[in-house]
């Protein structure tokens, strides 16, 4: 695992999933292992083909056009005149850039934004476009995205833990109901046997 933390470090942390891999933890382990080769981050690109090329020991590939092109930093934008608030683009999101909620307008915040696109598919409406980061703004760091990105999924496993648990006590307190229910139900028949 220390090799795939080394290679790991080295990633944008866009989790943008052009790679193949749900992420870039996965795509680390696979490089790892030996499983993928070192020239399939588009967001990363030929600095970052290098890096893991010497750290791997392994010869310097240009990038793989089936993962995308190299090109400048990019930023989701929100069209807030045609967003309806339907919130599908929010789970997507990797590192929770865009803020809105249900039947209200969206927006995102450039600065954590990483531009993994992830979000433009989802609108039923296409009013999210990805542009080029604008100079004044500051690109969000590796660090800060894995960070990001390590607490979204624990919110949404935190959340979908607490949905289980939820629906556990319902089906239990239903239960309860329906076997308090049939006691009663057996206990009224008894009674009506015994007066007749």
């Amino acid at each position: 695992m220390a090799l795939a933390d080394d290679i790991d470090a080295l990633l944008p942390q866009t989790q943008c999933t052009r790679c193949g891999y749900d992420g870039c933890r996965p795509y680390s382990a696979a490089m790892a292992s030996g499983q993928a080769q070192i020239n399939q981050c588009p967001p990363g690109g030929s600095a970052t083909i290098t890096s893991l090329a010497r750290l791997l020991q392994r010869e310097t590939l240009p990038l793989n056009p089936a993962n995308g092109v190299e090109g400048p930093a990019l930023v989701a934008v929100v069209d807030e005149d045609r967003c309806i608030g339907c919130v599908k683009c929010l789970p997507p999101c990797p590192v929770d850039a865009i803020v809105g909620a249900r039947r209200q307008t969206h927006t995102v915040i450039a600065d954590v934004c990483t531009g993994c696109e992830l979000c433009v598919a989802p609108c039923p409406v296409d009013c999210i476009t990805m542009v080029p980061r604008v100079s004044e703004s500051r690109d969000p760091t590796p660090e800060l995205n894995r960070a990001r990105y390590y607490a979204h999924t624990a919110r949404l496993t935190r959340r979908a833990e607490a949905q289980t648990a939820l629906l556990a006590a319902r089906k239990q307190a239903a239960g309860e109901v329906s076997t308090a229910s049939s006691a009663s139900h057996q206990a009224r028949s008894a009674l009506t046997g015994e007066a007749s």
